[in-house]
């Protein structure tokens, strides 16, 4: 069954929240976090957005959302990165009224146990909720210390170049309001792989909304091959370096700013 337009739900779903979950090559993990998912927020629908995986997901996904109404799968030509699948969510889920929307990876480093607490945030009046890693109370589990040092160490660069108080501004694991989304430009993001939560995390602070880190435990991936690579990250601190850059000429030269998304 093929669900890439299904029909918009019907007015008492329009509000649940939408979790939406990229994957390629993800067979292994996403059955497991798909049911503890639907065990942790009942309410919540799923949208997995998949990128043509060879290995099956898209087809598991199928099957499983023939079986449950409150899942649903947006089949992707080609791999084009988590950024692109990210604002394809985004654009199917706020169509359809579902309210917050939420990232989330497909590996089991995002536990849906802890999906209650960014809802939380959300009706408590955040706009944007973030999983975060890096607050009091956050933590990483079987990471190695150079990892470690390399998740904090960025962090603490693109808050330094980009001015953003975030203590987790990569963080993968969060929930936006969808009056926050349908305000920012989209059409203006740059960064379609590891950057794309940063150059996010940018455009809410540039929209005046109100961003809470909520803690979470965050373990290292037990399925599956990480997606992260070295010219990914490289590419992600290029960004960060334009971007950190063309704030301060904005700042010494008002007149030059412009309407994309980009730091004040």
């Amino acid at each position: 069954m093929h669900h890439d337009q299904p029909p918009a739900p019907d007015p008492a779903a329009a509000k649940a929240p939408l979790v939406i979950i990229p994957t390629f090559n993800e067979v292994e993990s996403l059955p497991g976090v798909v049911t503890r998912l639907r065990r942790a927020v009942p309410t919540a629908h799923i949208l997995v957005t998949d990128d043509a995986s060879p290995d099956g997901t898209g087809a598991w996904a199928d099957a499983a959302a023939s079986a449950d109404p409150q899942i649903h799968v947006l089949h992707r030509a080609a791999k084009e990165g988590l950024g692109k699948a990210y604002l394809d969510g985004f654009a199917w889920g706020l169509a359809r009224g579902f309210d917050p929307l939420i990232e989330m990876d497909a590996d089991g480093s995002h536990r849906p146990e802890q999906l209650p607490l960014l809802l939380a945030a959300v009706r408590d009046g955040a706009d944007l909720a973030i999983g975060s890693r890096w607050v009091p109370g956050g933590e990483v589990l079987n990471w190695p210390r150079r990892r470690k040092f390399l998740s904090r160490g960025g962090n603490l660069y693109v808050s330094i170049m980009l001015g953003l108080r975030i203590k987790d501004s990569t963080a993968g694991f969060r929930a936006y309001r969808a009056d926050l989304l349908r305000s920012l430009p989209l059409e203006g993001v740059e960064a379609h792989g590891y950057g794309f939560q940063v150059n996010m995390s940018m455009a809410a602070r540039d929209a005046g909304a109100r961003i809470t880190e909520v803690p979470i435990s965050f373990p290292e991936r037990e399925a599956g091959v990480s997606k992260m690579t070295g010219s990914i990250v490289r590419e992600a601190m290029w960004l960060v370096t334009k971007w950190g850059l063309a704030r301060r000429w904005r700042a010494l030269f008002p007149r030059h700013r412009t309407a994309q998304i980009k730091p004040r």
